[in-house]
This record gives structure tokens, C-alpha cells and sequence, in this order.
């Protein structure tokens, strides 16, 4: 069994296609309208398969997003080098998202950053 796609409902859907594509070379889908409920959506594809679903729709109620929280805390991203998870969070902090932690190893042995992108929602980028 593989994980076929997961999907998150964000309130700019153009920033963060934009965001998945700039900064972890995902490749966006043209995207979806119904017209009916005004929902958009767009499918960013990685290269090893993975798939994100991003939505919006009128009317979202936009939570708090505790770091320390039960449910969704997180996606990671294997980029493929210590080199790489360095990079592309310099690249990050650069551009004015909150690195939370890292780079470093974890005491589960991975090397990782986490950082706070758009909406405050959370990502590592592991190696």
C-alpha cells in the first residue's frame, strides 16, 4: 500500500503552489475550478512519485497552528544531502521563513531543519 496523495487546504492557493514548485522543484498540475462550490485545487507531483493535493475554497476557517499540537504537525521532504537540507534552509531563512530547528541531527539520526512557511504551516527538509 502507498500513500496516494495528501492534501491541505491553504488560503493562497497561487503562493503556495508557488512555494512547493520554487523551492522543492514540485511541478503543478493547471489546476481544477467548480464553479459550483468554488473550489480550486491544484496537484504538485515530486520527483519519487509523491503527491500534494493544495485546496481553497470561500469560507475557510483559518485555526491557530501551534507548534506543540495534536493532528497534522508536519511534512518532510527528503532533498537528498546534508548539503542540500543546508541550502535550501539558508535559501529559506534568506527569504524571510522562520527556521524553528536546525540543521542538525536528530537523536532518531536524521539531519534536518524544520521551518514555518506559509500560513504558519510546518515542513522539514531532511536528507
Amino acid at each position: 500500500m502507498i500513500i496516494e496523495h495528501v492534501s491541505m487546504y491553504v488560503n493562497d492557493l497561487e503562493a503556495a503552489r508557488d512555494f512547493f514548485v520554487k523551492y522543492l522543484d514540485g511541478r503543478s498540475n493547471s489546476g481544477y475550478h467548480n464553479v459550483n462550490t468554488g473550489l480550486r485545487t491544484y496537484f504538485i507531483s515530486f520527483d519519487d512519485g509523491a503527491r500534494l493535493e493544495l485546496m481553497t475554497r470561500p469560507e475557510l476557517t483559518d485555526l491557530d497552528k501551534p507548534l506543540n499540537r495534536t493532528g497534522y504537525v508536519h511534512m518532510a521532504f527528503s532533498v537528498g544531502s546534508r548539503d542540500r537540507v543546508d541550502e535550501i534552509t539558508k535559501r529559506l531563512k534568506d527569504d524571510g521563513y522562520e527556521v524553528v530547528g536546525g540543521p542538525r541531527v536528530t537523536g532518531d539520526g536524521y539531519y534536518e531543519s524544520s521551518v514555518l512557511v506559509f500560513e504558519d504551516n510546518q515542513i522539514e527538509i531532511t536528507e
